[in-house]
């Protein structure tokens, strides 16, 4: 069993290659929750859902989220009434979040609301978040925004859709990690894995709140030899978000040599790009093994080459 561990759009694209290359039902997706948040009353799920999107080809490859050929009737005539619409929804977006939602409140829990999405949109990849329970990626902001002065902790979803993720961050924590616990479907897909691949997502507010969950770094930690991580930095910039920035503003270069430092406890190989490839014997200095193959999936052809390399590597 292969077993992906996953933020949003970098993740799908991985995961979107890796079943060209291996049978989707031999992937295991364990997925980041920190993201997720409740608006209009409604369970909002952003990576889960960007990840379902994407393996049913029902994707947004332009905005990177939602739907393609999206419709917007509800978002702009809740607009026309004055209400919060920010945070835009389209039509069939928003019919995911109330499945959801209705689900949830009838006691369901969102392991099982996920499952139960992944085999009506016919997805064959097995979807974990990797706790059922509440955990909220907080950002401290070192600046005044229309959000409040510095100092205020806002949501991810203020931070990265309402301010554009576009004002610097002196911290994150994980709010209700400490609380948390993995599903056993997560804790058993990590023990069994014969590979454990870390999909290119941002190591501070994508994988950084798997790790937060308690069992789970520790978990990766005794299975260090078995986990490819792929870099999200590429030329020491962020290919999509603002991984290369909360890395400099936590104190983490912002260069695949970082990266290396904060995978290194757990972490054994690390794919890195072409464009990288300077630097393959600083990130062998900090522990880990090196690969440098082109990285950036622009296309389902580069993402299933990329995949095949995860694949081969260590075998």
């Amino acid at each position: 069993m292969l077993v992906t561990l996953c933020g949003g759009v970098g993740a799908a694209r991985m995961l979107s290659g890796l079943v060209r290359v291996v049978p989707p039902h031999s992937i295991t997706a364990i997925v980041n929750v920190g993201d997720d948040t409740v608006l209009h009353g409604l369970h909002i799920s952003p990576d889960l859902d960007t990840i379902t999107y994407t393996l049913a080809g029902m994707d947004n490859r332009e905005t990177g989220w939602g739907v393609v050929g999206e419709t917007w009737t509800v978002m702009d005539e809740l607009a026309r009434l004055g209400g919060e619409s920010w945070f835009r929804l389209g039509d069939r977006d928003l019919a995911t979040h109330l499945f959801r939602t209705e689900r949830l409140r009838a006691g369901d829990s969102l392991s099982e609301v996920t499952a139960s999405i992944a085999a009506r949109r016919g997805i064959d990849v097995r979807l974990l978040p990797v706790t059922d329970d509440s955990v909220r990626t907080m950002l401290t902001l070192a600046e005044k925004t229309e959000l409040g002065d510095p100092g205020t902790e806002v949501s991810f979803q203020d931070y990265f859709v309402r301010l554009h993720h576009d004002v610097r961050v002196t911290a994150v924590r994980f709010a209700g990690a400490e609380r948390a616990r993995p599903t056993r479907a997560v804790t058993d897909a990590l023990a069994s894995a014969g590979r454990i691949v870390v999909c290119p997502s941002n190591p501070i507010v994508s994988i950084g709140p798997l790790l937060a969950v308690p069992g789970v770094r520790d978990t990766l930690v005794a299975r260090r030899d078995d986990i490819i991580a792929v870099s999200p930095i590429v030329a020491g910039s962020a290919l999509k978000g603002p991984a290369d920035h909360l890395m400099a503003e936590l104190g983490t270069e912002p260069s695949v040599v970082g990266v290396a430092r904060l995978y290194a406890p757990w972490v054994g190989t690390l794919v890195i790009d072409d464009a990288d490839r300077a630097l393959a014997g600083q990130v062998e200095a900090e522990g880990l093994r090196c690969v440098v193959v082109p990285t950036v999936m622009d296309s389902p052809d580069r993402a299933a080459a990329l995949a095949r390399v995860v694949i081969d590597t260590g075998d």
